[in-house]
């Protein structure tokens, strides 16, 4: 029997150290509640907001 090998799983830990890492830095942040919860939310997405801010950087937007 084969066993199979999960490839490229590193880009998962990377983005899962990532999100703990913006956890943690808007929770620390927040001085209200619902700023807690809107940073659980940019913590979800910051991929998102890197990529944007990148290309409005590099003028393709």
């Amino acid at each position: 029997m084969k066993e199979k090998v999960q490839k490229k799983a590193s880009s998962n830990t990377v983005y899962g150290l990532g999100i703990i890492g913006a956890l943690v830095y808007y929770i620390s942040h927040a001085a209200t509640f619902w700023m807690g919860v809107l940073g659980v939310l940019k913590a979800i997405f910051w991929p998102a907001f890197l990529v944007y801010e990148l290309l409005k950087y590099l003028g393709a937007s």
